[in-house]
């Protein structure tokens, strides 16, 4: 199956679950109306389902068909838009837009978006416990979802992000805030998909490591895209990284060499899921589309 056909209905799928879900939201008396609205608005407000899709790819790439990997999935997504709403917001990366529309605080006000943003990633785990899967598996990947959003990972790395603004980080510093800002919630995605699926420790740690690398790959194309890409095409300023004075890896490491380490990663990432053979097909090809994008 071609990238796009495969993107195209995976997409489908969590779009539909995601829908479902706001559909219910809006129905429950007890969620008030001007939360809700933001909270979807966010959620419905574009991107690409990355995360959920590596989740489902990961879950097939190991032999799982189950339904079952829908809410975990989707819950992924609920996770990556709580904290796109919290890092638009004045204190932290200050935008006015996103996936080329105001960005949610500047629709619904600070207070609506920090409490949509709170909202959202409560519910996710809400969402996990809406699979059938068995109790010991769902209470494992709440534990790895909750250590690559937490403390731990991502909020961990945005801290660290907000710590060195102004100054130049130093290239472990640099690798911490890539690997735990952007990379621990790809990285986990691929692994509660193999975690769902109940896969073997061999097939577990080659995409946890394949997880790694397009992880921290995602996060340089991003910052190269920061300084090659246009307003259009990001849907969001071009050039913000540089006028906050963020660490990023051109800035560090220039963008040739920048580029390079993004191949390079990719290639690792492809040699470290050899082993799954054609099921596996889809990560493949992901993972190069990750290489070659441009939003």
């Amino acid at each position: 199956m071609k990238l796009d056909v495969y993107l195209k209905e995976r997409r489908k799928l969590v779009d539909g679950f995601l829908r479902h879900y706001i559909s219910s939201k809006k129905k429950d008396r007890d969620c008030p109306k001007h939360l809700c609205e933001a909270m979807s608005y966010a959620l419905t407000a574009g991107g690409k389902r990355v995360r959920p899709i590596l989740c489902i790819a990961g879950y097939e790439a190991v032999g799982g068909t189950s339904d079952n990997i829908l809410p975990v999935a989707a819950s992924l997504e609920l996770i990556h838009t709580y904290s796109l709403i919290h890092d638009d917001l004045p204190a932290m990366d200050d935008d006015d837009f996103r996936r080329n529309q105001p960005t949610t605080h500047k629709m619904y006000g600070e207070a609506t978006a920090i409490l949509a943003g709170d909202a959202l990633l409560t519910d996710a785990f809400n969402m996990i416990s809406l699979s059938d899967a068995k109790p010991e598996t769902l209470i494992t990947v709440i534990g790895e979802l909750s250590r690559a959003s937490g403390p731990e990972g991502m909020v961990g790395g945005q801290t660290v992000d907000i710590i060195l603004e102004g100054k130049k980080a130093k290239k472990k510093e640099l690798l911490y805030i890539h690997t735990h800002k952007t990379g621990a919630l790809i990285r986990a995605s691929v692994r509660i998909g193999a975690l769902m699926a109940e896969a073997g420790p061999e097939k577990i740690n080659a995409l946890t490591r394949y997880g790694e690398k397009i992880g921290l790959a995602f996060q340089v194309i991003d910052d190269i895209l920061d300084v090659t890409a246009t307003k259009e095409e990001l849907g969001k300023s071009a050039g913000a990284d540089d006028a906050r004075g963020k660490n990023t890896y051109p800035s560090i490491f220039g963008l040739e060499k920048s580029k390079t380490l993004a191949e390079e990663l990719i290639h690792d990432s492809l040699e470290s899921i050899k082993l799954l053979n054609h099921k596996a097909k889809p990560l493949a090809d992901i993972a190069r589309y990750i290489l070659s994008r441009r939003n």
